[in-house]
């Protein structure tokens, strides 16, 4: 096995290490996006997880929402607007959610509260069309499909909310799986997960959270996106909930390796 930190020289330190198969680890643009997809198809090198149509689909929010949508997958409302608009007025009534249109890991989110007299000012280092979305109240659910199976439902424990620094850092959130649950919303989340990860056209392994009102029922379930890259950290979810069925993480990382393949 051959460690490769992604950069300039991508092309020439693969060309060079010859692998049978990318594992591919990278998350966000670039990474997640298709980009690297693409250059790993042309140059014919096998790699794990989703190819570059579902990539570069699911990293676009408004568009993985069109493709759930479609495929009568609940969502709450939501639009893209110019930076600008969004830092003059309330371009939704509070309260809302503001993030990029195509980043991972919960970067740049901002959260308009209910009674916010003063929409939010962006950072400049935003994009210049940001997606705006009603927020959804609730519980973070998370289910990760591998090939054709959805493993479990995770109900994701904060005492804020399930941003970068809760995802990544050791006692940043608490895991519960099973998901303390009803059957029928377990159910519904299992499903809902496995359509995504069809819809989208995924491979190998993803992840799709959800937020879930309890006080609405079924009609609090929502789906909020699908990670075709989930993190393979120690704190991460997906490697959580394959051990949770019993497959370890070696075998999961076997089972990506030997899954690996061009045109995916």
């Amino acid at each position: 096995m051959t460690e490769v930190d992604a950069g300039p020289d991508l092309v020439a330190r693969l060309a060079a290490a010859r692998p049978d198969a990318v594992f591919n680890a990278l998350h966000g643009r670039w990474g997640e996006d298709g980009c690297v997809q693409g250059l790993l198809e042309w140059l014919r090198i096998p790699y794990t997880h989703s190819g570059v149509l579902a990539s570069a689909l699911a990293m676009d929010k408004e568009k993985t929402k069109a493709a759930y949508r479609a495929a009568g997958l609940p969502v709450v409302d939501s639009r893209l607007a110019c930076k600008a608009e969004v830092r003059a007025r309330h371009v939704m009534a509070p309260p809302y959610v503001v993030k990029p249109n195509n980043e991972g890991s919960s970067v740049g989110v901002y959260i308009v509260h209910d009674g916010s007299n003063t929409p939010p000012q962006l950072d400049d280092a935003m994009p210049e069309v940001v997606m705006v979305e009603a927020y959804a109240p609730g519980r973070e659910l998370t289910v990760a499909v591998m090939g054709d199976r959805p493993l479990g439902v995770t109900d994701i424990i904060t005492t804020g909310w399930y941003d970068y620094h809760a995802k990544y850092s050791v006692g940043g959130s608490r895991h519960e799986i099973p998901a303390n649950i009803p059957d029928d919303i377990r159910d519904a989340c299992l499903a809902h997960a496995l359509r995504a990860h069809q819809v989208l056209g995924c491979r190998g392994l993803s992840r799709t959270d959800f937020r879930w009102d309890e006080a609405r029922g079924r009609d609090g379930l929502v789906l909020l996106e699908t990670n075709t890259q989930p993190g393979m950290t120690p704190t991460s979810l997906a490697p959580e909930q394959a051990a949770h069925v019993g497959i370890d993480f070696p075998a999961l990382c076997r089972w990506l390796v030997e899954d690996a393949s061009c045109d995916r």
